[in-house]
């Protein structure tokens, strides 16, 4: 092999972490100025909640719970407690992302991260997430979420359908 085609190798290697990192940095700087809008720029906080179109309104919500509500009265120690776990988390996916040489397994789990580090700022600095998007019809209400949660949960479940899909390629 040349050292121009090891160089090569090299460098391709790095593309899906370089990939998953944009991802990362992405959903964290979309998330956090999403946030930063609704609290200083359409100042939600003043005005509660505000339908934008049918099923969805921009509701104000103060998160100070991890996931549906659950551990909501935790308190300081437990804002701590949580930021450090997310953060060890998200050491764990960056090590994945970091092995890992498929562009859709570094971007999901890139914007995981990205989205989980959005989510520690917001309780480091408010002492809560600051949860806006509310989605709701017929009588249907949706739990009040972010661009944070919606990167995680459409990340998680494209880690799922994958996982699905490779499983069936390796048993047929």
């Amino acid at each position: 092999m040349t050292k121009a085609t090891e160089a090569d190798i090299r460098q391709g290697s790095r593309a899906p972490l370089a990939l998953g990192l944009l991802t990362a940095m992405i959903v964290l700087s979309a998330d956090q100025l999403s946030k930063y809008w609704i609290l200083y720029g359409f100042h939600l906080p003043d005005r509660g909640s505000v339908p934008i179109l049918p099923g969805l309104n921009f509701t104000m919500v103060w998160n100070t719970a991890v996931t549906f509500g659950m551990f909501s009265r935790a308190g300081a120690s437990g804002r701590i407690i949580f930021s450090v776990v997310a953060l060890v988390i998200v050491g764990g996916l960056m090590m994945w992302m970091a092995r890992s040489r498929r562009p859709l397994i570094t971007c999901a789990v890139g914007a995981i991260a990205g989205g989980a580090i959005g989510n520690v700022i917001d309780r480091l600095r408010y002492g809560a997430v600051v949860d806006f998007i509310h989605l709701h019809a017929a009588g249907w209400s949706w739990y009040v979420f972010n661009v944070a949660d919606s990167a995680i949960v459409c990340s998680v479940a494209a880690l799922i359908v994958d996982g699905l899909l490779q499983d069936g390629r390796k048993t047929g």
